[in-house]
């Protein structure tokens, strides 16, 4: 089945018809007609526990979790977290035995870590009918590396990759008045324009705003910008995680690639201008958000969950999507990658320990189900996508949402990913520690005037991290692994489409 969004149901031929109709209709019933009687589910053991990293997805979940409680007749307790938080809590409850049932990963945890430090269980025994449940999925929703581990599942996805992560969002009415009213979903800016819009409209605002903010306090902004502008001049690097920064086709990471270069020196730029917002060092994403439609600042680099969050909260801010500034016009149709179709921030994993897996699984079952994706779309909206691409076409979605779903349609390609072609790479995963300093704290240092001399600042990150990796692989083939520097080259990529599951085979 094809994973694009506006394609064809294939086997799901049912859009337009009436038992379609229905299914839409039924997203919304009471949950105590859509599970059944629940039976075969043993008395719960206390309280049903999730733990995410909030955002619009956390509202869904906040909402129909509480539902299915009711349903069920049994308590549920969700908690939605900032990651810096969820690093801290999530391993001591593991080690204390207090952990959730069911949770997000800390950024930049391989699963496979998780796996062999046994906090993670299979959910394969926990859902219902569970091989046609799977089957009803995308291609490349379950990929063994990714959330599938020895050809069991380990990871519950429920969104998309398939987004644009690092779009580029403004105020329109200053966009217009600096002269570039026409940028757009289908016109991004270059590198230039970014850089004489922010100039124009700080000088518009008489000081009063300023051309570009970011959430600069949140250290990992800093690479995932960098990284994003570096994709848009044509750099075919991993997008995050331990492959952020990776060249794809020679295994080598590259942050001092020339088109990494050019994107730090923009934002220096922006910023010697005085075109960014003087606290961008001190405020978190969150912050830097409700600044822009508090008319602080232009523009903002950040992904569509802002899409649904503005209209919510600010309904009457004009503002308008385009994909990230990319250098010149030559680069406009560049695409950006990401790892894989499921979200990996998103997906659920569960609870060795869990006390209450079989609800965890009966939730799933539910959520990962046709009925409950077209539910969680209407929400989520295009912020956290769902990965049924059919609920997209029946979501009640704004204008904005369906720009950006079409932009990421357009402009995002899955990358390979070296942990899909040898999932004995976890074990380098494992083995390796990051050096200091890291692509976000080097970029972030020459931004703060803490580092100077862009490309030897990020030439020293780019070898630190090299040699990081070789000696992990060192580590893990004594360990007796069965990996090497080969396994992250792809040399014959073809960067402009989606890297398949049956491309592996290629290489």
């Amino acid at each position: 089945m094809s994973n694009r969004i506006y394609a064809g149901l294939s086997r799901r031929t049912l859009l337009g018809s009436a038992a379609y109709l229905g299914l839409a209709m039924a997203a919304g019933r009471a949950f105590s007609q859509a599970f059944g009687d629940g039976g075969g589910l043993p008395p719960a053991d206390g309280s049903l526990r999730w733990l995410d990293s909030g955002g619009q997805k956390g509202v869904f979940i906040k909402e129909y979790l509480t539902k299915y409680g009711e349903a069920r007749g049994i308590e549920v307790v969700y908690d939605g977290l900032p990651w810096k938080e969820i690093a801290s809590v999530l391993p001591l409850g593991i080690r204390n035995g207090s952990a959730p049932d069911t949770f997000n990963l800390p950024i930049g945890m391989e699963p496979s870590v998780a796996i062999s430090e046994g906090w993670l269980q299979p959910i394969d025994d926990l859902i219902p009918d569970f091989d046609n449940w799977k089957k009803a999925y995308p291609n490349g929703s379950f990929v063994e590396g990714i959330n599938v581990f020895g050809g069991k599942t380990y990871g519950f996805p429920f969104s998309t990759e398939r987004r644009f992560n690092n779009a580029l969002l403004f105020n329109q009415d200053m966009m217009n008045e600096a002269g570039y009213d026409h940028i757009n979903a289908d016109r991004a800016l270059t590198f230039d324009e970014m850089r004489e819009a922010a100039r124009k409209i700080t000088e518009n605002s008489g000081g009063r705003s300023f051309g570009f903010i970011i959430g600069g306090a949140q250290e990992p902004r800093w690479g995932n910008t960098a990284t994003m502008l570096a994709q848009r001049g044509g750099a075919t690097v991993g997008s995050s995680g331990l492959l952020e920064g990776m060249d794809l086709k020679t295994g080598e990471f590259a942050f001092d690639h020339d088109a990494y270069v050019a994107g730090v020196e923009l934002l220096l730029a922006m910023n010697s201008d005085r075109s960014v917002f003087p606290g961008s060092l001190t405020i978190i994403a969150p912050q830097a958000r409700e600044f822009i439609t508090q008319g602080a600042a232009g523009m903002i680099i950040q992904g569509p969950w802002n899409i649904p969050i503005w209209e919510e909260k600010t309904p009457n801010f004009n503002f308008g999507v385009s994909p990230g500034p990319a250098p010149d016009e030559a680069s406009l149709d560049n695409p950006v990658w990401v790892m894989q179709l499921p979200n990996s921030t998103n997906m659920m994993w569960l609870n060795a320990k869990a006390n209450n897996a079989q609800y965890a699984g009966d939730f799933f079952h539910w959520l990962g189900s046709l009925e409950g994706q077209l539910a969680y779309a209407n929400v989520a909206s295009c912020a956290d996508p769902a990965i049924f691409p059919e609920t997209i076409k029946l979501a009640q979605l704004s204008e904005r949402a369906v720009t950006m779903l079409q932009m990421a349609e357009k402009r995002v390609r899955i990358a390979p990913n070296p942990f899909v072609r040898n999932p004995e790479l976890s074990k380098v995963a494992a083995a390796y520690v990051d050096p200091t300093p890291n692509l976000a704290q080097a970029v972030q240092g020459l931004f703060a005037g803490q580092l100077t001399d862009v490309k030897a600042t990020l030439k020293k990150a780019s070898d630190a991290r090299n040699k990081a990796l070789d000696e992990a692989i060192a580590k893990a083939k004594s360990d007796g692994a069965n990996v090497s520097r080969d396994d992250f080259a792809f040399a014959a990529w073809e960067e402009t489409r989606d890297f398949g599951p049956e491309d592996y085979a290629k290489q």
